[in-house]
């Protein structure tokens, strides 16, 4: 019961070895406090190195009302992320010989209309399954709490056509991740929250990861738990997803398990990274498949693929790069891992910051690339006439165009809400959303532009004016 956000992130790399002789860790401090402090992240962050922690931090509230804060073993609802750990429980099933990763779906459920579907499909996001959350969303009563088996029933019934031949696309499927989950009960002949425990959390140590789901309809919450907020434009402040109409998925959806719901910390998520690394779990045989590149997640990208459960990026300029990242009410989590040179980033938001943007600029502090640390930003006044030099389109991975309304500069994209631009000085403008991003302007004599550049969470990046 997660969203999860297609790569979309360009790495800008500038001179290296700008931060050789420099403390890693205060600068990975500088950066997060700083993110904190001007652009209200709130979250727990944890850096490693060759199996070291180098940084271990934790900003911000683990609850907005009764203003409790976040400590550096927070547990927070991992979304998306969750979803290796349904599939490392696929594989431990699999090594005791209870399936095989070429079994059909309807051998485990043959009330669903689905053919030639296997648990490698479902584990590759290769099955075609529309998204239930999808169709349930118009059909299903949203004062009742869905759990697995309503789901199971709900596409029996249904009965959706598939949006391709099963193998022959990759397109992400919280569905089939949910129906894993269930996959790993009915051949386990044990709760999905037993089992991952039992194969998976204890052997590990991650005495602070369990499978959370129900919370609405029980109103426990565990100890030390980070509650998920998200900002409320309406009420102008951080609210719990609970108090939002538009956000009931997160009270009807609350029984689903397998493509969410397990929650962590980041210690615990180290644990988990070590753990890959090892055959602590399965076999190295059975490891090296799960982490491989095993299917290409779009026709054009020959850099990005996924695995069972992770993207993997096989050659990168950084080497071999596990990750995922997730997303719900609440909530946005990433761990990326570098494999080849053994260092991990995992952050957990409670307040929906980008997880993945913050790691891109980690990762930048990490391997010794320039970034600019994050600061405050003051709308200065400027000449009016100076605006008009610097409307026009601009492209680099994207295109921009900046436009100009009521005398002021903004941000205009096809299909999002104009953002204005202020400026804090005569080149440099900042968004108005409240988010880390700058437009910088190079000019001649005659000021004219000559380049612009892109600032995006500290890192930079070169526009090309197009007209």
């Amino acid at each position: 019961m997660t969203h999860h956000f297609k790569k979309t992130l360009f790495l800008f790399l500038l001179p290296a070895n700008l931060y050789a002789q420099d403390n890693i860790s205060n600068l990975i401090d500088s950066f997060i406090s700083g993110q904190s402090k001007y652009f209200r992240f709130n979250g727990d962050v944890l850096v490693a190195d060759k199996g070291n922690v180098i940084y271990h931090g934790a900003y911000g509230f683990a609850d907005y009302d009764s203003k409790r804060m976040l400590n550096d073993s927070s547990v927070f609802e991992l979304a998306s992320v969750s979803k290796q750990f349904t599939a490392m429980g696929i594989l431990i099933l699999k090594e005791m010989g209870l399936l095989s990763l070429d079994d059909t779906l309807r051998k485990f459920f043959p009330q669903l209309p689905y053919h030639h579907i296997t648990i490698r499909n479902l584990l590759t996001h290769t099955s075609g399954l529309q998204d239930y959350m999808e169709v349930m969303d118009k059909k299903w009563d949203h004062k009742k709490i869905a759990f697995n088996n309503d789901m199971i029933a709900f596409l029996a019934k249904e009965k959706s056509p598939v949006l391709f031949k099963p193998g022959t696309k990759w397109e992400y499927s919280n569905t089939g991740y949910a129906l894993l989950g269930s996959v790993i009960e009915k051949v386990s002949g044990i709760s999905y929250n037993d089992f991952l425990a039992q194969n998976i959390f204890q052997p590990l140590g991650m005495t602070h990861t369990f499978v959370y789901n129900t919370r609405r309809s029980t109103k426990k919450i565990p100890d030390n738990y980070a509650l998920g907020f998200t900002y409320s434009d309406s009420l102008m402040r951080y609210t719990l997803p609970d108090e939002l109409p538009d956000l009931d998925i997160v009270y009807w959806l609350d029984g689903i398990v397998g493509d969410g719901c397990v929650n962590s910390t980041t210690s615990d998520l180290f644990k988990w990274d070590r753990a890959l690394y090892t055959d602590k779990l399965v076999s190295k045989k059975t490891l090296d498949e799960m982490l491989a590149p095993l299917v290409q997640t779009s026709p054009k990208d020959t850099s990005d693929y996924y695995g069972f459960g992770v993207d993997v990026q096989p050659h990168s300029e950084r080497g071999k790069i596990i990750s995922h990242s997730g997303g719900w009410a609440g909530y946005s989590t990433y761990i990326t891992r570098f494999v080849d040179s053994n260092k991990a980033i995992i952050i957990l938001s409670n307040n929906e910051s980008n997880s993945r943007l913050l790691a891109a600029s980690v990762e930048s502090i990490l391997f010794n690339e320039p970034l600019i640390l994050p600061y405050e930003h003051k709308e200065v006044k400027i000449d009016m006439a100076l605006r008009d030099h610097y409307v026009g389109e601009y492209t680099a991975f994207l295109t921009l165009e900046f436009i100009k309304k009521d005398g002021k500069l903004f941000r205009h994209r096809k299909g999002t809400p104009d953002i204005e631009l202020k400026p804090e000085s005569n080149t440099k403008f900042f968004y108005a959303d409240g988010t880390d991003r700058q437009i910088e302007f190079e000019t001649d004599d005659k000021g004219n532009v000559v380049k612009a550049w892109f600032i995006n969470t500290g890192q930079k990046g070169e526009l090309k004016k197009v007209q």
